[in-house]
C-alpha cells in the first residue's frame, strides 16, 4: 500500500490480501484497463489528477474470489482528493471472466468493504465508506450493484439524521 493512501483504506477488505501483480505485468494490465485506468509515464491513472499533493496512482489492492464462483475479483484504487472529494479514493471492482478476461463490476467514489451479508449470485455486499457516520450498503441484483441500505457499524442509519 502507498503511504499517500488514506489511512481508512486498511478497511478494504477483512480477509488476507492476495500477491499484487507487477503492475507492469500482463495481468496487471488487464485488470487496469478493464477497470477504465490507462498507463501514463510509468503509473496507472484513471481520474485525470493533475499531480496534486494528494495523488496516489492506481493500485491493485485485492485479488481474490468474492462470489465463490472459482474466478478471481480485483478491486483496483486510486487516490485523489482532486477526483474523488474528502474520501480521497475510488475503485473499481472487476471480475475475471469463463474466458480468462476481466469485466468491470462496480466502482465509484469511497472505500470499499466487503460485508458477510450476499445479494443475488453470492456477491457481498459492499458498504461504501467516507466522511460521515452513515454508509450507503450496495448490493448485487443479478445485473449491477444498486443502493440497499445504510449503515453504521452494522446497524440501520438515515443519511443526513
Amino acid at each position: 500500500m502507498h503511504s499517500s493512501r488514506p489511512f481508512l483504506l486498511t478497511l478494504l477488505i477483512a480477509a488476507p490480501l492476495a500477491a499484487e501483480p507487477d503492475p507492469g505485468s500482463v495481468e496487471a494490465a488487464a485488470i487496469f484497463e478493464a477497470a477504465g485506468f490507462a498507463r501514463q509515464a510509468g503509473q496507472w491513472s484513471a481520474c485525470g489528477d493533475p499531480g496534486t499533493p494528494s495523488y496516489a496512482p492506481g493500485s491493485i489492492e485485492t485479488i481474490r474470489d468474492l462470489n465463490g464462483d472459482g474466478r478471481a475479483e480485483a478491486v483496483v484504487t486510486e487516490g485523489s482528493t482532486f477526483c474523488y472529494g474528502m474520501t480521497g479514493l475510488g475503485y473499481t471492482l472487476v471480475s475475471q471472466q469463463a474466458d480468462g478476461r476481466w469485466k468491470r463490476v462496480a466502482g465509484g467514489q469511497g472505500i470499499p468493504r466487503f460485508l458477510e451479508t450476499r445479494g443475488s449470485d453470492n456477491w457481498p455486499d459492499i458498504e461504501v465508506g467516507g466522511p460521515g457516520f452513515c454508509f450507503p450498503v450496495l448490493r448485487w441484483n443479478g445485473s449491477e450493484y444498486a443502493l440497499d441500505r445504510h449503515e453504521y457499524e452494522g446497524r440501520s442509519c438515515r443519511p443526513g439524521i
